[in-house]
């Protein structure tokens, strides 16, 4: 089980939001002063599909959903404290049922 942070220090938000599937899945990138880049966000009642250029790992710091990776055939549930990866050029489908799911995109190298 992972250990999602809790805050981050020493980064610049950006407050314009990034808006999805007409505001279902809402996010706000955080720059790193390294250069990397997460996002952190939220996810209402619904099922979406996100294509990745580049690979990323996805945090659930609250809230529930169910995830199918374009490469697989069998949707995953997961928790607070769980992660999954995603693929360069690839994607995933996500699920909330109900209430919110909060995450924390990072995308990898």
């Amino acid at each position: 089980m992972a250990v999602t942070p809790q805050q981050f220090t020493n980064v610049t938000v950006l407050t314009k939001a990034n808006v999805y599937f007409d505001g279902k899945v809402v996010s706000h990138s955080v720059l790193f002063p390294d250069g990397s880049k997460k996002t952190v966000g939220l996810i209402y009642p619904g099922s979406f599909h996100f294509g990745t250029k580049a690979a990323e790992r996805m945090e659930i710091v609250a809230g529930t959903c169910r995830v199918k990776l374009d490469s697989q055939s069998n949707w995953k549930d997961y928790a607070a404290n769980q992660l999954f990866d995603v693929p360069a050029n690839s994607g995933f489908d996500i699920e909330v049922k109900s209430g919110i799911c909060e995450y924390v995109c990072s995308f990898l190298p």
